[in-house]
């Protein structure tokens, strides 16, 4: 009987610390469970809510010339090589941004862009020259956003569209002669782009970025050296935007 009462006492202490010991774990991960989340605020929370937004950008486009050589490239130019290196330029503009739906937009970002195009011309023994093209262009891209579902405070977004752009103003490099690179004034681009939104507690930061592809042939016919093996010019561009809506 003794040994019995004995057997029953250790079972009922080892069930005693097994439910204890189970009570104390729950307890453990609740407490783990609750420091490892973070409560996120959802800034502008009402953002999508209003029609249309208002906002501004900066921008660091890169742009050159794509060419199309003419046929006189190979049987008169003196040139071996004709291209248009990669320019870093600067623009700045305006957004109105106006709510479609949860999923599209439509944006209007004029802006007036600082640009410099060259063309450079490689000759026999070394020796080269380059076109360049400075002026001042006001752009108006008319672009269609898809957004994707927002997480927290963030999403990703796609736009597509075209630009019209027109040049207010040339400063043409002085050269020897009248041998000059003669372009046209008005521009009509494609372009498409991917971007990346962040609510803050009283703006949206998006960086963004955009390619463009000129539709227009800007070159315009001369009868000087720099135009002899050309017959087109158009615009390519890769700009890294930062919008603040």
């Amino acid at each position: 009987m003794d040994t019995a009462h004995l057997r029953r006492r250790v079972d009922l202490h080892w069930t005693k610390t097994v439910i204890a010991a189970g009570f104390l774990l729950l307890i453990h991960f609740q407490a783990v469970a609750q420091s490892n989340y973070k409560y996120v605020v959802k800034h502008l929370e009402r953002y999508d809510d209003s029609p249309i937004h208002y906002g501004f950008f900066f921008a660091a486009p890169v742009s050159r010339f794509s060419i199309g050589y003419s046929p006189a490239f190979v049987s008169t130019d003196s040139a071996y090589r004709i291209y248009s290196p990669n320019k870093g330029n600067f623009r700045v503009g305006f957004i109105i941004n106006a709510y479609l739906n949860d999923r599209f937009d439509l944006r209007l970002t004029p802006a007036v862009s600082l640009l410099s195009r060259e063309v450079t011309y490689d000759y026999p023994g070394s020796t080269s020259k380059t076109e360049v093209r400075e002026s001042t262009w006001l752009d108006f891209p008319l672009l269609l956003k898809y957004k994707s579902d927002r997480r927290n405070n963030s999403r990703m977004y796609l736009l597509a569209g075209g630009a019209f752009s027109v040049e207010t103003n040339v400063r043409r490099k002085e050269n020897i002669g009248t041998s000059r690179l003669s372009t046209g004034t008005m521009d009509l681009t494609v372009e498409y782009g991917v971007g990346f939104e962040q609510f803050f507690e009283y703006f949206k930061f998006a960086p963004e970025l955009r390619f463009s592809h000129g539709l227009v042939n800007l070159y315009r016919p001369t009868a000087n050296m720099a135009g002899i093996g050309i017959n087109r010019l158009t615009t390519h561009t890769v700009t890294l935007y930062l919008n603040f809506e």
